[in-house]
Parts: C-alpha cells; structure tokens; sequence
C-alpha cells in the first residue's frame, strides 16, 4: 500500500528477542532519514517506552541524531532495548485487588506516536513483533500512521526472506564452540550433546552442525529415533573413532513424544524450551554405555558483535525501510532476495513460520556426506 502523505518524523522499535546487528540497522535507518531531512525517535524497550510510563518517564521515545548512532555498527544487542513480554495487542495489566488481565493497547501506541507528529514506524523485530506491526499497519492507516518491517531473528525462521541478520552471527559461533568441543570429546571418548537455539525451527542446528562436523544434527523438522543416534555413535565406535558430536536445536522432537520444555524462572508458570541436550546426553549414555556430557551454547550465540555479513544486511534493511517509506509503502517488510532487497506485504509474514525445507540442498548434503538426522 503507497501513501503520498510526505514524511517528517520517524520512530524505530527493537522487539523480542537481541540479534547482532539491531544497531547497523538503526544506524542505517538514521543516517539515510536524516538525508532525507527527516527526524528520528528511537522506542525504548520494545513497545514500552510509550506503555510503561513508570519504566521512563521522560524519555521513552526520544530523539535519535548521527552522534547518538556514531560507532555503533559493530555492537551486539540494541542501544533502544527490548523486551518479548511487552506485546501491546495483549498488554498485561494488574488491577488493585492484584488481578491480571490482558487489554488491547494498540491504539495508544498509534495515538501516541501521532500525538507526536510522528508518520511513520519502523518495527525491527521476528514473527511475533512484526505481527504487531501488521496489526499497528492495518489500525494505523486511517491516523496518518505508517508502518514498515525489518527482518531480524538469529533463529531465520521468519518466512519471505532469504535469511535474517543475526542468523550467520549465532551460526559462526555456534560452530566455533562446536569446533573446541572436538578436542576434549575425543581426548576422553565422550559423547558431547550441544543444544543450541532455534526454538521450533532447525537452522542453527543444521548449518553450524554440518559447518562443525557434527556427526549427529537433530532438529524439529525431522523426529528422531534414540535408537539411531545410538547406531551411529556404536558404529563410531566399531570403527575406531570413539567420539561423537550431537548437535539438537531446543526444538527438537523425538518418535512418539514432545518437546522438552522448562519452566522459565521468573515467570511464574510460563514454560519454555529447554533441555533437550541434557535430556539426551543421559539417555544416550545408557544406551551406549559411553560417558556424555550437554553443553548448552544458549544465550552466547544471541551475543557479540555480528559478523561482517549481518552487519551488511542490516544495513541495507535500514536503508532499504527508509526507501520504502520515501516511495510511499506501509504495511511491508523489507526481504532479502539475492542480489537484492524487496518489499513483501507484512500480511504475507505475520504469524508464519519457514522451518528447514526437507527437501532442501543443505539437508541432503548432510545425508550424502553420512551425518545422521535421527531418522
């Protein structure tokens, strides 16, 4: 949808979970505004630098220059914050008897914003933030407002796109850790488990396993039998290599049962994934009589500084968002579709998933060199 309504001010929100690169993308979308003559307003924290007064009272929107967004290109994380506990379409409130309930805030997002003679918003975020931007786009249109998506999940489950900023990060160090792992496994001819994260979608797993060598790769789009993880590593074994590798996305789902979820702390009976490597480095070792132990890479691979490789694609999503609204779109999230950037309606991506195809190149290049899928 294109708007001929010229712009002056725009905000930008960081929501969910942290990815290298959120601030090549705020850079980017900064430096190319303020060409344009634009002023930019950054959101703390997701949606709750306007929802949660108490948390900022003054400066939860705030302006954004070229000095506030110099040298940070290379930064893990987000200088605006985040959060993926601030949805606004089921914000929760607390009444005064300290019951909870969920109310729809949307629109005090949009009318703040207008009160502030703000035209435009950035949303920069996965599945969930993004589809809150589809909701803000749809509402917000007849207000003036206008609504642009931007990619980012290291787990690259969001569909439309050929990969997500983040996504190379967690893989290159998620298959560095993998790489230090081979030594002490084979020193001590164990069996190393190495859950990392993904949730219900299995690209980590699948590219920085096969990067790494990993002799086993788990991951949600494929079942797996214990019984054939069990047949590789004894297979291994017979052939004089007394050591395995096991790589298992969070997600990961054997024959017959569940994924394995924990309840988060802090949370009260919200539950999350979690555990499987644990889970499976026990079992395996009493089917296998070998020694196994779990390493949980977890939160390390959302960290650091992105690779040179997200931090171009980040920003060249900044830049490409800013063009979007220049040409008058909302309602759109910028993709990547090599060699270029394009636009996707925002409808097209709210509340979809892109798992690893079966079918795929990558996954049968694993079964062709002999890595096992648990199947």
């Amino acid at each position: 949808m294109q708007s001929q309504i010229p712009i002056r001010r725009i905000a930008i929100s960081t929501g969910g979970g942290d990815a290298p690169g959120l601030n090549a993308v705020i850079r980017s979308v900064v430096l190319a505004a303020t060409r344009l003559g634009w002023e930019c307003f950054g959101i703390r924290e997701g949606f709750n630098g306007i929802l949660r007064p108490d948390r900022y009272p003054e400066n939860g929107v705030f302006p954004l220059s070229k000095d506030q967004v110099r040298g940070i290109s290379h930064l893990g994380g987000t200088i605006l914050g985040t959060t993926n506990h601030g949805n606004p379409l089921r914000f929760v409130v607390t009444n005064s008897n300290g019951e909870q309930k969920e109310v729809d805030r949307g629109q005090d997002i949009i009318q703040h914003l207008r009160d502030r003679e703000i035209d435009a918003l950035i949303c920069v975020g996965g599945d969930g933030t993004l589809t809150i931007a589809n909701a803000l786009h749809e509402r917000g249109l007849a207000q003036g407002l206008r609504v642009i998506g931007v990619p980012k999940t290291i787990d690259n489950d969001l569909d439309k796109t050929y990969t997500t900023f983040g996504f190379d990060t967690a893989v290159a160090f998620a298959t560095e850790c993998i790489d230090r792992l081979h030594s002490t496994a084979e020193s001590h001819q164990r069996i190393m488990v190495v859950e990392v994260m993904g949730r219900y979608a299995g690209w980590i797993a699948l590219h920085a396993g096969m990067a790494s060598t990993a002799h086993a790769i788990l991951i949600p789009e494929i079942p797996y039998d214990l019984e054939k993880i069990a047949a590789k590593i004894e297979a291994r074994a017979k052939a004089g290599r007394h050591y395995s590798i096991i790589v298992a996305a969070e997600g990961a789902l054997p024959k017959e049962g569940q994924h394995h979820l924990e309840q988060a702390a802090g949370l009260g009976t919200v539950e999350r994934l979690g555990g499987i490597g644990e889970q499976l480095a026990r079992q395996l070792q009493q089917h296998t009589g070998k020694e196994a132990r779990a390493v949980v890479l977890g939160h390390l691979l959302r960290g650091g500084s992105p690779t040179a490789f997200d931090r171009l694609a980040a920003m060249r999503f900044g830049a490409a968002a800013v063009r979007a609204l220049q040409q008058g779109h909302s309602g759109i999230m910028v993709a990547l579709d090599f060699p270029n950037v394009k636009y996707v309606n925002l409808a097209e991506v709210a509340g979809r998933m892109k798992g690893v195809p079966l079918d795929g190149d990558t996954l049968q290049t694993a079964r062709d060199i002999g890595i096992c899928l648990g199947d």
